[in-house]
């Protein structure tokens, strides 16, 4: 399949493009930030974007929502990127929608026509340490009754404190380290147990660390089977890696755009200093990785639309490469700025901050890059 946009995904993402720049300038990040807003985003605006069927873009029609297909997810996110808008886009219409086509009838009914409409954030609880690592998950799911027993602990929950629910991995047998024995519940945020403190990272988005104290679940809260919990989320894995590799190229696309700008105005000793070789290589090679990324993106969202259960391999060198060039473009462009891109004057380290977090979750490089050296056979 060629690696190119139809003419409906292009009228989504200009949609996308001025809503986003009109709706959600990096100067609304900035003023949430500035203002240490808890949750990190704007819920008037996040009920906006779900009016315009994103919260639903990957739910079935029967729920609600509009069964889009994942490449026009990537092309919102991509956008988002760009203005560094910050909504539980990700994490709720992404990989929460994905996660639960795996549940019950009634769980999917209860939960997936509340994230289409916007009334309902669903956020993934997984990470257990400083690292994503998924087979590491020590949590317990111990049988009590019909149900489950939760207790333990999870961190660096994105959009967690904004979250009416949660999808939670616990091991209902086995040992830390262990793939079998990993089991997924979805669980409601209000429930006996549960508490919840935010963290704040440096990229000012909503993270929480929560704990789970004997929180009772029942058996209609298990998604998939007992004991294949990562299996069941590997799907919803891979969507938000390669949503958040399409948001790295949007925050990546954008340092270079308004870095090439700024090349083609600053004058130094006389001249215009886009005309200096050495930034002129430097700019090549920047555009050029990042059309590298734009490929693996693409065939990520493509491959993942033909085949969820298949796409790791092509979710791992996506994320894998957008973090490197990401991390590239921020700081190429707070170099080539000068000392003002070290200012909070200026975007570039705004980017640069997201980029940094962004790369680190759901896998850094290190983690994508041993992944697909493992599926070539190295």
């Amino acid at each position: 399949m060629a690696l190119v946009y139809t003419e409906e995904h292009e009228m989504l993402r200009e949609a996308a493009k001025g809503f986003l720049q009109e709706k959600s300038p990096v100067t609304e990040f900035r003023s949430l930030r500035d203002n240490q807003d808890p949750l990190g985003f704007s819920r008037k605006l996040w009920q906006e974007m779900a009016e315009m069927g994103w919260a639903g873009i990957l739910i079935e029609e029967q729920y609600g929502g509009l069964d889009f297909g994942f490449t026009g997810a990537a092309l919102i996110l991509e956008e988002m990127g760009r203005t560094l808008c910050a909504s539980p886009f990700l994490s709720s219409s992404v990989i929460a929608a994905t996660a639960l086509r795996f549940g019950s009838e009634e769980t999917k009914a209860n939960w997936l026509s509340k994230i289409a409409s916007g009334e309902a954030v669903i956020a993934l609880a997984l990470e257990e340490g400083v690292k994503h690592d998924p087979v590491a998950t020590s949590m317990t799911a111990e049988k009590s009754g019909n149900g489950y027993r939760l207790n333990g602990s999870k961190s660096y929950v994105f959009d967690g404190m904004a979250a009416d629910g949660f999808l939670v991995l616990a091991r209902s047998s086995g040992e830390a380290g262990q793939a079998d024995g990993l089991s997924l519940f979805m669980v409601d945020s209000k429930v006996s147990g549960l508490s919840s403190t935010a963290t704040k990272l440096l990229d000012s988005r909503n993270y929480a660390a929560l704990v789970f104290d004997n929180v009772e679940v029942s058996g209609g809260d298990l998604i998939g089977s007992v004991g294949a919990g990562l299996t069941m989320l590997e799907p919803a894995l891979n969507a938000g890696r390669i949503g958040l590799a399409a948001e790295m190229l949007g925050c990546s696309d954008q340092c270079f755009e308004s870095t090439t700008e700024y090349l083609k105005e600053r004058k130094q000793f006389g001249q215009i200093i886009g005309s200096f070789q050495g930034l002129q290589h430097r700019s090549a090679h920047l555009y050029s990785e990042l059309e590298l990324v734009r490929s693996a993106v693409i065939k990520a969202g493509q491959d993942f639309e033909k085949n969820p259960e298949h796409s790791g391999m092509i979710a791992s060198l996506a994320k894998a490469k957008s973090g490197e060039v990401g991390i590239l473009a921020a700081n190429e462009a707070v170099q080539m700025l000068g000392g003002i891109g070290m200012t909070d004057e200026l975007d570039a380290g705004l980017y640069m901050k997201r980029i940094r977090a962004a790369q680190e979750l759901l896998g850094d490089y290190a983690f994508h890059a041993n992944r697909f050296a493992k599926w070539r056979g190295f």
